[in-house]
């Protein structure tokens, strides 16, 4: 990996420790807490939601903290330095648990709101040559942009990339500072809110066959007892979402303080899973191709130097052994 995506990605831990604030906590005492990262979206937010309203936390004997981030590379620096015990990534920062820095516990849900966006006039990928591209560095803003990229014949060196927080993204772009940008919904529906004539010049959902898992990851270094009684945690959420869509929205919602309506645009964007199916695909390796199809790209972009195993990195036999 370059120093310098090494030594950006310090310096973004730290700010994004400064910004990151605790959510809420769950109720009841007695239990073993544990400290839950997410990014404020749908996926990120609906399962800590759905288990905080069901008491699925003090149910395992645990209590939580959950805090929110602005991106996964974020989270997983803090579950380096011990700040942080689980977290939440989208598809683009992937890379990092599969080089070691972090455990897969569980997979969240497929998802397909990533975009690359562009000014009024510019029209098409090839457009942004040369221009300025703002992307948030090792996320699913970043993954959208390789794919389009490579998809159109071109590379990052045929853009001038701008490397730049979400948040910063939204405002450099609605100023005018920045051309174009890789970035996801929802943050997408306040960029028309500010720039209403906005195009989108390529969409995950335009690669047919094509899997992008978001997940739950701990620290590298495991803790069995705890990782399991928090998988169950997230299985049982997980249940509820799929056998109650709109109330998951609506506590979503709640939590990240969100307009209701611009929640359920956003889960317009994600499949769910039950915990049912996520334990056939992981026993029959669908969840393993999803995991090597996203090495192997992350490979193509330079972000690892070889794909590995993905047994390696996610943790199959405790998301089956908590689903028993």
């Amino acid at each position: 990996m370059r120093m310098s995506r090494r030594d950006f990605m310090i310096s973004l831990s730290a700010a994004g420790a400064a910004l990151s604030v605790a959510a809420c906590s769950s109720s009841g005492s007695g239990g073993s807490a544990v400290r839950f990262g997410y990014i404020a979206d749908y996926n990120g937010a609906s399962l800590l939601a759905i288990a905080e309203e069901r008491g699925l936390w003090k149910k395992h004997g645990l209590t939580a903290e959950p805090k929110v981030f602005v991106n996964g590379p974020v989270q997983i620096q803090a579950l380096r330095t011990g700040n942080l015990d689980y977290g939440y990534i989208g598809p683009g920062a992937l890379w990092l648990p599969a080089s070691g820095k972090a455990t897969i516990v569980a997979i969240d849900t497929l998802t397909y709101a990533d975009r690359v966006i562009a000014r009024p006039g510019i029209d098409s990928i090839q457009d942004l040559r040369g221009k300025k591209v703002g992307v948030p560095e090792g996320t699913s803003g970043e993954m959208a942009l390789n794919l389009a990229l490579q998809k159109a014949g071109m590379t990052m060196k045929d853009i001038s990339k701008v490397v730049m927080d979400a948040p910063t993204v939204v405002s450099a772009f609605s100023s005018g500072q920045i051309d174009g940008a890789g970035i996801w919904y929802p943050l997408i529906d306040t960029i028309k809110e500010k720039v209403p004539g906005m195009k989108e010049v390529a969409s995950t959902e335009d690669l047919p066959g094509s899997s992008f898992p978001t997940a739950f990851v701990s620290a590298a270094k495991a803790k069995p007892e705890r990782d399991q009684k928090v998988v169950k945690v997230l299985q049982e959420a997980n249940d509820w979402r799929a056998a109650h869509p709109k109330e998951s929205i609506a506590l979503a919602a709640k939590l990240l303080k969100a307009d209701e309506a611009k929640v359920a645009a956003d889960a317009k964007h994600v499949k769910t899973m039950t915990t049912a199916e996520l334990v056939a695909r992981t026993k029959d390796g669908t969840v393993e191709k999803w995991l090597d199809g996203m090495s192997q790209f992350f490979v193509r972009t330079g972000q690892l130097p070889k794909a590995p195993d993905p047994s390696s990195f996610y943790a199959g036999d405790l998301y089956t052994k908590a689903a028993a």
